[in-house]
């Protein structure tokens, strides 16, 4: 073999042995490279699995602040019942007032004019309402009546609960029937007790004993017993209503407190002062105090009026008709009684009824409607007063004068 040939085998060799190996460096790179892509899907993993993070966390966030805005609404919605409207929905009373915003129609209907005096003590009890109401889209706007009207009947059926039992303790308590009247069996009310005067022409439908919403019921009027030449005497003065609108509007247990013409305990400065329990743990506040009632109105009186007739009787659901007696119609009677007086005398007892309700709910606080004349009457101003003048009058009687023109005292130099 010649020494070219020779040499042309060892290249190819040469050539054979480099494509057959790799070098350690170049097996550095090719491990660096394939280690590379591996540590930016790693990264980009992490960072991706943040971000599905954050965003759980902000989804629960906006979960929370709904079931929040929701529960907000709904507790708002809690006095539209027992302040505003038992029967008419919210929407009906937001229709009537926008109808007369755009309506230059001045003739209306006593129904027209009913709702929108509901609509205006919805806007004063709720005052945030209708700005709320322009501002949002209409969806949310929706969802917040909705919220609002289940608030307003779940309040209303906690007031029906709570009234079942105590009503039933109060009768049994006061008038000891046989057998007592059954809190948890609503078929022994109504017709199927003698304590609701129950006779047999009732129950035989007779035309002298029929039972109508036309009808006041006895537990409206103070001894429960009226004067027939003077149905208003006495009328919405009954122990068993006052007892459950104080029930439900301040607490159970100031319903003990009802004796006396409107010389109870002063219910608005004790919440104020009672802040916390012996505990340490805030006190409830009732209704009265959350809405910052400190007056008795006719609407409340007439919820009440239609829970305790409820109550009495043997119906086991809410509904508008009970037989004969149409529960809308029993209260727009009481309403009417209220709010659409026939004369400025009819006017002023009224006026008078409703200060009594309140003396009678809310206590003794009457400060602010004290006159400054009235005021300065009262002993402790008269005494200031009288002190005052006494030393005025010893202090310019002759015989001090005199004194002190011979002797004047020291520290007068």
């Amino acid at each position: 073999m010649s020494q070219v040939e020779g040499s042309m085998l060892h290249v190819e060799g040469q050539q054979d042995d480099s494509e057959g190996s790799t070098s350690p460096h170049a097996e550095d790179q090719q491990d660096r490279g394939n280690i590379q892509p591996q540590q930016s899907q790693a990264v980009a993993t992490h960072v991706q699995g943040l971000q599905r993070q954050k965003i759980t966390q902000l989804e629960e966030k906006l979960e929370a602040l709904e079931s929040r805005q929701k529960n907000w609404y709904a507790a708002k919605g809690r006095v539209i019942r027992c302040v505003v409207a038992l029967f008419d929905s919210i929407e009906d009373l937001i229709t009537e007032n926008d109808r007369r915003y755009n309506d230059d129609d001045q003739d209306t209907s006593v129904d027209q004019d009913r709702l929108q005096i509901s609509y205006a003590t919805l806007a004063k009890t709720l005052p945030w309402f209708h700005k709320r109401g322009s501002e949002i889209e209409y969806d949310e706007y929706s969802h917040m009546l909705e919220m609002l009207r289940q608030g307003a009947d779940g309040a209303c059926g906690d007031d029906t609960s709570k009234l079942k039992t105590l009503v039933s303790e109060w009768v049994n308590r006061k008038f000891k029937p046989l057998p007592p009247v059954d809190h948890d069996d609503k078929h022994l009310h109504g017709f199927a007790h003698d304590l609701t005067r129950v006779r047999t022409g009732i129950q035989h439908r007779s035309d002298s004993y029929v039972i109508t919403d036309l009808s006041f019921p006895a537990f409206l009027y103070d001894k429960y017993t009226t004067n027939p030449n003077d149905l208003e005497e006495g009328l919405f003065k009954g122990k068993l209503l006052i007892q459950s609108y104080k029930a439900v509007f301040t607490s159970p247990s100031s319903a003990k407190d009802i004796e006396g013409d409107g010389n109870s305990a002063d219910v608005i400065s004790n919440n104020q002062q009672v802040k916390k329990s012996l505990s340490g743990i805030k006190a409830k506040k009732h209704i009265a105090q959350i809405i910052h009632m400190d007056k008795v109105t006719p609407c409340s009186i007439t919820y009440i009026a239609c829970q305790v007739r409820f109550t009495l009787s043997s119906v086991t659901s809410w509904q508008s008709m009970d037989g004969d007696f149409d529960y809308l119609q029993f209260w727009q009677s009481i309403m009417d009684f209220f709010e659409r007086a026939p004369g400025q005398e009819v006017h002023c007892r009224v006026e008078r009824l409703l200060e009594w309700w309140t003396r009678k709910v809310f206590g003794r606080n009457r400060q602010g409607e004290l006159s400054n004349a009235a005021k300065a009457n009262l002993s402790i101003n008269a005494l200031a007063r009288q002190r005052e003048q006494h030393d005025n009058a010893a202090f310019d009687s002759p015989q001090r004068i005199q004194l002190l023109l011979v002797d004047p005292p020291a520290c007068v130099w």
